[in-house]
């Protein structure tokens, strides 16, 4: 998958930067330039005001959370809801000539748990990276003592693309971050060497140089004046700062010249498959379907709103990745669910007539209880309207894209569904500019839920007619126009799924593992 991808997100890449008028080039790039000629005693460039935000792995946090507490300390953040940490105040340097990075942050945390028999803090975090990986350091400290420097997760940015954050910093989102050797030493062997952990959000901003060009003006003024002697002194002023804009109109107008198909805002609109919805909440799997990180439920679906990347109409080529997570739980046993259903970091591919639809997702072995984690997973195969791709007012927009499973996607619904299976249709709407005008929230027959979970034995209203399972009408011989064939008869009418009951509840747990929740500049991927 991530051969496919690198093309697009190497362009998109090289077009944010000069976008952004970096002074350095990019770590997630450097492969790309190997074949360059080394450059002797390359400079390194200056970075400050970093943040990294990472929460180590969620299931951890959810475990001590329940069992003990986490304590943040000097000056690092955690978001509500026992949600990741943020590091600040990051500083640190880059190298021009092997294109590595190492940015030193302030804070810490704390975790203990079982009147102190677990407690470990992490502090002096570090992230270091050089060519397509990197690493995440901390000083681990334990009731045996201090290691300093353990490091900790192992970073792979081979499909990380780079976006652009407040006041000018490079943002690489989502980077994939595993456990190490080392780490898992630290945590006492709770998790396996390789262990995915929460991705990783690094933000860094370059130090800007001291102004060097202030010689040019004093000589370029002279030219001036002498054209028009009756010019008066303040004048003369004047006419030493106008010679710097046509010197430098990349500095003045570096987005749209650099960049004009950048991405600034935008919405996708999916509800996945209105049969499966159907199913999670309908009376067998008794389950819920929750959205968070900016996604809401709307409509008839869902929306992941926030969209960066890339339109470029003389290629016919569209890059649109979002914001946003939604899962669907069902069948709880204890305090589980064996259907947990995972899918976030959307994003949207077309070339010409065709497309796809990308995500990570994460999938749980209802009979092995093994959890598998697939990073950039090819979902949906995408069926383009006829006619131009284009932009108007601003806004490239898609509508009632018809989308079917494609052969890895069958791995996200645990093998539910065939290669093929229609899903439901998606819309999205993407500004170019940020005075663009974004279509309002979509309507739709129901809502499945706001922005937090939506349960029940129904989803958009109480009955989808047809047949009647388990005291309430949840089959039909179609449910929601592109949603596809759910059956006629039987008890597993809902579904939309041909598949046995056995090898149905056998195949249909699919769990968010514990470490979905943080980011890091951006996005993404390749399957795990």
């Amino acid at each position: 998958m991530a051969a496919t991808r690198r093309p697009i997100a190497l362009a998109a890449a090289v077009a944010t930067a000069a976008a952004l008028g970096a002074t350095f080039a990019l770590p997630a790039l450097a492969a790309d330039s190997t074949g360059a000629r080394p450059v002797a005693a390359a400079p390194t460039t200056e970075l400050t005001d970093g943040t990294l935000a990472w929460g180590f792995k969620e299931s951890f946090r959810r475990y001590v959370g329940g069992a003990g507490t986490i304590t943040v300390k000097d000056g690092a953040e955690q978001a509500a809801g026992n949600g990741v940490f943020t590091f600040v105040n990051g500083k640190g340097t880059y190298d021009t000539g092997t294109h590595g990075t190492d940015t030193a942050f302030e804070g810490g945390v704390n975790f203990n748990a079982h009147g102190g028999v677990l407690d470990i803090t992490l502090s002096d975090v570090k992230v270091a990276t050089v060519g397509t990986g990197g690493a995440i350091t901390a000083d681990v400290a334990t009731p045996q003592g201090t290691q300093n420097d353990v490091a900790v997760a192992a970073l792979d940015l081979s499909a990380v693309r780079p976006g652009q954050g407040a006041g000018g910093a490079m943002v690489f989102k989502d980077i994939p971050a595993t456990l190490t050797k080392a780490g898992a030493e630290a945590f006492n062997g709770q998790y396996a060497e390789g262990t995915a952990l929460d991705p990783a959000t690094l933000s860094v901003k370059a130090v800007a140089a001291p102004p060097t060009t202030e010689p040019t003006p004093t000589q370029k003024p002279t030219e001036k004046p002498t054209e028009k002697p009756t010019a008066t002194p303040t004048a003369t002023a004047t006419a030493t700062d106008k010679p710097t804009s046509p010197a430098s109109p990349s500095a003045s107008a570096t987005t749209p010249a650099a960049d004009p198909g950048a991405l600034v805002d935008g919405t996708l609109d999916w509800g996945v498959k209105k049969s499966f919805r159907t199913y999670v909440t309908g009376p067998i799997a008794k389950g819920s379907i929750e959205t968070t990180g900016g996604a809401t439920a709307s409509g008839d679906g869902y929306r992941f709103p926030d969209a960066t990347g890339r339109f470029d109409a003389e290629e016919q080529t569209l890059e649109a990745a979002f914001e946003g997570t939604v899962r669907f739980l069902g069948h709880k046993e204890g305090d589980a669910y064996t259907l947990d259903l995972s899918l976030t970091g959307l994003e949207v591919q077309v070339r010409g007539a065709a497309g796809t639809l990308i995500a990570d997702v994460t999938t749980k072995d209802r009979e092995t209880k093994k959890v598998t984690t697939y990073t950039g997973l090819a979902v949906a195969d995408l069926k383009l309207p006829a006619g131009e791709l284009a932009a108007k007012d601003g806004v490239v927009t898609l509508a009632g894209v018809p989308a079917t499973l494609t052969a890895d996607g069958t791995r996200a619904f645990g093998g539910m569904y065939p290669k093929g299976e229609q899903l439901d249709a998606l819309t999205l709407a993407v500004a170019l500019d940020k005075d663009a005008q974004l279509p309002g929230t979509t309507g739709g027959s129901g809502t499945t839920g706001g922005t937090g979970t939506t349960g029940g034995s129904t989803t958009g209203g109480s009955t989808t007619g047809g047949s009647t399972t388990g005291g309430s009408t949840t089959g039909g011989s179609t449910t929601g126009g592109t949603g596809g064939t759910v059956g006629g008869s039987g008890s597993l009418a809902s579904t939309g799924s041909d598949v046995p009951a056995g090898a149905l509840f056998a195949a249909s747990g699919v769990v968010v593992a514990a470490g979905a929740g943080v980011v890091i500049a951006a996005r993404r991927r390749r399957t795990a």
